[in-house]
């Protein structure tokens, strides 16, 4: 088994994330003890934006709703504007539609502002988390029926099966979660090994300081 490599090669922050305690029709885990955690947040952006050319990138979308978290950090981080990709019925404006199965196949529904954007900008997908690959499905064709250029993929962890092998082959994909990885592996079978040690106070930003 590969070990993960990278700016921070253990990943450290993985184990912040919390198990599902709700039932099966909610996610199977939490990824936003991340972000409350200065060090841990920064470290995965540190990670995340390592793999990114700016260059490359005109405007990074972030897809709702956690989506937004990690796409306005990576944007500022690349000093690009921020896209928000919503949820149906959430904007004020014209906007194109689309119709996509979500995790807990669920069909519903994303949309965009229209226009968004010139014909030719590239644009970076965020998400929080792939598991199915339908939102970001939706996401890419709401983006390249303006006419923009998908300039890559990125999320905290990429799970592997058809669809998202499917999306890896067609574009650039950057996470934290590596392929090849034990984390990897534990995030196909939906039940990562620090479940079995979580506890949530390890997440806690500490009062007066900005890092734990």
């Amino acid at each position: 088994m590969n070990e993960q490599k990278g700016p921070r090669g253990d990943r450290w922050y993985l184990p912040l994330m919390s198990p599902n305690t709700k039932g099966p029709q909610f996610a199977w885990l939490d990824p936003t003890s991340i972000y409350i955690n200065s060090a841990a947040f920064g470290d995965l952006l540190d990670d995340l934006t390592s793999e990114l050319d700016g260059d490359g990138i005109d405007v990074v979308a972030g897809i709702d709703a956690m989506g937004f978290v990690l796409a306005a950090a990576i944007a500022s981080r690349l000093n690009r504007g921020i896209l928000p990709i919503r949820k149906a019925g959430k904007l004020c404006v014209e906007t194109d539609t689309v119709t996509f199965t979500n995790y807990s196949r669920r069909t519903q529904e994303l949309e965009m502002r229209i226009p968004a954007f010139d014909a030719g900008t590239r644009v970076l997908l965020v998400d929080q988390w792939v598991e199915t690959g339908g939102t970001m499905d939706g996401a890419i064709r709401l983006v390249e029926r303006q006419g923009g250029t998908v300039a890559g993929l990125v999320a905290i962890a990429i799970e592997d099966n058809e669809k998202t092998a499917a999306l890896r082959s067609t574009y650039p994909c950057v996470s934290a979660v590596l392929p090849g990885t034990s984390w990897q592996m534990q995030c196909n079978r939906q039940k990562l090994d620090s479940f079995a040690s979580y506890a949530c106070e390890r997440t806690f930003p500490t009062a007066g300081r900005t890092s734990s």
